[in-house]
């Protein structure tokens, strides 16, 4: 079985204004490869739209690859800080997964739409493309989903008999689906109204069988209680 390849080591650049020579390679290198796709990017308009020489950016990169393979590193490294700090870990486990659901659906639609898109679409590519770079960081960017629904399955509020991985498809697949509308039609979508919908709809397929029962116990003593009360 291969491997996945490790995402590219980073080197150290030499002093303050090499260091933020590489940071504006690397946002400009994401605005290009977000417009046109890895196959359409070049180093050349990268280049050219910092006003620089297209050697420049060998020095920092070997080259396309290194360069593309970077700047999805620190897109996914910067949302990834995002939704863990920003994650209510004491709420329950609905409120978490509402929240989960925003913020992807703010990173896919909004914030991301063509660093998503050429994520998705590499990563299903095969042969020498930035696929075999990817597995890691999928795995780390959906790993908040993952923990929220192991503990979920621990306080028996998230069904046990679905194994995680499939779990954690029923959530990241209407999704991207969403974000293929969008970048092929071009329409937006209300993504507020939209987590609202597909939380709405996925709560009952991952609550455990017995959760509404329970529920449905719990208000029938409540009314009970109320009633001797009265």
């Amino acid at each position: 079985m291969t491997t996945a390849a490790a995402p590219p080591q980073r080197r150290s650049p030499a002093g303050p204004k090499a260091e933020q020579r590489v940071r504006d390679i690397l946002r400009v290198g994401r605005e290009v490869f977000a417009e046109r796709g890895y196959e359409g990017a070049t180093t050349t308009e990268i280049a050219q739209r910092l006003g620089i020489s297209e050697a420049t950016i060998f020095t920092y990169f070997r080259g396309k690859r290194e360069l593309c393979q970077r700047a999805i590193q620190d897109w996914y490294d910067e949302n990834i800080a995002a939704m863990q700090a920003g994650l209510p870990r004491e709420a329950s486990v609905r409120a978490q997964l509402e929240y989960l659901v925003l913020t992807n659906l703010r990173v896919f639609l909004v914030q991301g739409t063509g660093i998503c898109a050429l994520v998705l679409s590499e990563g299903r590519a095969k042969g020498q493309g930035l696929g075999e770079g990817l597995v890691e960081l999928q795995r780390r960017y959906t790993a908040p989903l993952m923990e929220l629904l192991a503990r979920g399955q621990e306080a028996g509020e998230v069904r046990r008999d679905i194994p995680l991985r499939l779990l954690r498809s029923l959530v990241f697949g209407p999704i991207e689906q969403m974000l293929w509308e969008v970048v092929i039609t071009g329409r937006q979508i209300d993504v507020e109204a939209s987590a609202r919908d597909l939380v709405a709809l996925l709560w009952p397929a991952l609550q455990a069988p017995d959760q509404e029962l329970q529920r449905l116990r719990r208000l029938r003593t409540q009314l009970q209680d109320v009633i001797a009360q009265a």
